[in-house]
């Protein structure tokens, strides 16, 4: 199996760690010792060789890519002139991967993410493989934990294996399902009803196919977007600077679409294998409550020494040698050393805020 992983986005909600030149992918933003991208190959590592893992990124991080990653050989690096979405930039990895393998296999991941249990996500990987071999695209349904808001949902329709008799499936191995619907984000309301009545997953955006199958849909359902893909495909086999010029000329004039609106909603074979593997997008800092291990003195530390006097429920990343926290809670301390950001957890959302009035005054060095 191969894998692709996607790693272009800049993750504004995680500023003043994450910035243009180094986003949150390229640092260590839970404490691991590792980056996130890092993270992200070591969790396939034995299921994927580096031989068969591929990048997409943006041009300005090509080179990061490759110093964190040396593992991955530097033509497997495919570097995007510009960021137009999941559609595009899923269907650039197909190209590469169809031209070095035609049946080839592929896991879509992102390089973001923070999964907790390794052995559980790759079994699920192992089984959505099996999935794709039959022709399906297979799409992880994160178990909910809760009835969030912020994400789209999943719902699974039959078992896959039932199709012919409608039998129970095996117990011993992960079900495959149908996918009935892609829902959007829901209000509260809706969301606490999905997981009252079971059956609802998540979308995490993770997914395994054949790369012809993916190509094929690209072809039936974003007809313009797959001209451009074959065009970038066919240069691919010639020098390396027509590949290039090709790739410049053709890519400003590709949809800007995500890959689930583009194409998984209205897929024609589409299955999805439940995820229960302490799965986290990390998309703000308040989410690192959900990952962290509360210390002794009932505080969320990601990185660096603190010092509470009657503080809890604080989450603190921090590049100086010490932080002191005098009677405050559920407060969001990050320092960067140029930059600090102190907020109440419930309004993490905000962050955004603050980068669109830095973008406003012209503070492209805090950026």
């Amino acid at each position: 199996m191969y894998a692709a992983i996607l790693a272009g986005g800049v993750g504004t909600r995680l500023w003043p760690r994450s910035r243009q030149n180094q986003p949150k992918q390229f640092s260590d933003i839970v404490g691991s010792g590792r980056t996130m991208i890092q993270a992200t190959a070591d969790r396939i590592h034995g299921l994927v060789e580096p031989t068969e893992l591929f990048v997409i990124t943006g041009e300005p991080y090509a080179a990061l890519v490759a110093y964190q990653l040396p593992a991955v050989p530097v033509t497997q690096i495919i570097a995007e002139p510009s960021g137009r979405n999941t559609g595009p930039a899923i269907g650039l990895a197909c190209v590469h991967i169809h031209q070095r393998d035609p049946n080839a296999i592929v896991a879509f991941l992102h390089s973001d993410h923070v999964i907790l249990d390794k052995v559980a996500f790759c079994t699920a990987l192992q089984r959505a493989q099996a999935g794709a071999e039959a022709g399906y695209i297979v799409t992880l349904g994160i178990e909910p934990t809760f009835p969030h808001t912020g994400f789209g949902y999943i719902k699974r329709g039959i078992a896959v294996t039932d199709l012919a008799t409608n039998e129970n499936p095996s117990t011993d191995e992960l079900t495959i399902y149908t996918v009935e619907q892609f829902l959007e984000k829901p209000d509260r309301a809706t969301a606490e009803s999905f997981l009252e009545q079971g059956g609802y997953y998540w979308n995490g955006g993770i997914f395994v196919c054949r790369v012809d199958v993916m190509l094929a849909e690209f072809k039936r359902q974003l007809p313009e977007l797959a001209l451009g893909l074959e065009q970038i495909g066919a240069a691919l086999s010639r020098d390396d600077e027509t590949s290039a010029t090709v790739l410049a000329e053709v890519w400003p004039s590709l949809p800007n679409i995500s890959i689930d609106h583009g194409i998984m909603e209205r897929a024609q074979s589409v299955a999805t294998v439940p995820l229960l593997a302490g799965w986290n997008d990390v998309g703000s800092w308040d989410a690192l409550e959900a990952i962290l291990a509360q210390d002794e003195t009932l505080n969320f530390v990601a990185r660096g020494q603190v010092i509470p006097i009657e503080s809890y429920g604080n989450i603190i990343y921090t590049d100086k040698e010490l932080v002191a926290l005098i009677g405050v809670e559920n407060l969001v301390v990050v320092d960067t050393g140029d930059t600090l950001l102190i907020g109440h957890k419930q309004q993490m959302q905000k962050v955004k805020q603050v980068v669109e009035q830095l973008r406003a005054q012209g503070r492209s060095e805090l950026l």
